[in-house]
């Protein structure tokens, strides 16, 4: 089982890592609110698999406890309503570029 600390530390290396990736993307694709959002929906994503992994191994090593089954459905929830924002988020962005993308026949009607 990996100890608080090293779960500390995986959280902050992916928040510094999806900080520098929403720096990167530029403002005409994303709003600075969306990119954030898909960045901590990224981070949740990475903690909730990391949360449900470690409680499958604790129920494996130590028996079903009721707060390791607690655990592994608050990590399954967490998982599902993040992959939905990040799939929701993707879904605003195609919208977006859609709007910026002109179609041959409004160029003077040819």
């Amino acid at each position: 089982m990996a100890s608080p600390l090293v779960l500390v530390l995986v959280f902050i290396v992916s928040a510094v890592v999806g900080y520098f990736i929403i720096r990167q993307i530029p403002s005409l694709l994303h709003t600075p609110l969306m990119s954030g959002m898909n960045a901590l929906s990224g981070i949740t994503i990475v903690g909730a698999i990391i949360v449900v992994c470690e409680t499958v191994e604790c129920i494996d090593t130590y028996g079903g406890d009721f707060r390791y089954y607690l655990a592994l459905i608050l990590g399954g929830i967490a998982l599902i309503l993040a992959m939905i924002n990040v799939v929701g988020g993707f879904g605003v962005t195609e919208r977006m570029l859609k709007m910026f993308h002109h179609s041959k026949s409004s160029k003077g009607g040819k």
